[in-house]
């Protein structure tokens, strides 16, 4: 999924679990800011696996809090994904 459409997408599933129109989230401000209750967080994610074969973790609304950050993550799976290379993970803190 290009990364425009990964945008609108993920804009209009939100907008449809907060019962808002599209066009009033912004996809730089963090989703709780909105209302995202948990279970919306996860559904979110049986979407995105169902919508792109990407299995993600339960946490991916909290772990990227925005609808540009969400896409961004996406688009590098889908990129590793492609070439077989597994994603790089952040290092743990010391």
């Amino acid at each position: 999924m290009p990364d425009r459409d990964v945008h609108r997408w993920l804009t209009e599933r939100i907008a449809h679990y907060l019962q808002l129109p599209p066009a009033e989230i912004d996809p730089r401000v963090k989703l709780r800011t909105y209302g995202l209750e948990s279970i919306h967080a996860l559904s979110l994610c049986v979407d995105v696996e169902e919508a792109t074969g990407l299995l993600v973790e339960p946490t991916l609304a909290w772990d990227h809090p925005t609808i540009d950050a969400i896409a961004a993550h996406l688009t590098e799976l889908q990129s590793h994904d492609r070439t077989g290379a597994p994603p790089e993970r952040p290092a743990a803190p010391a």
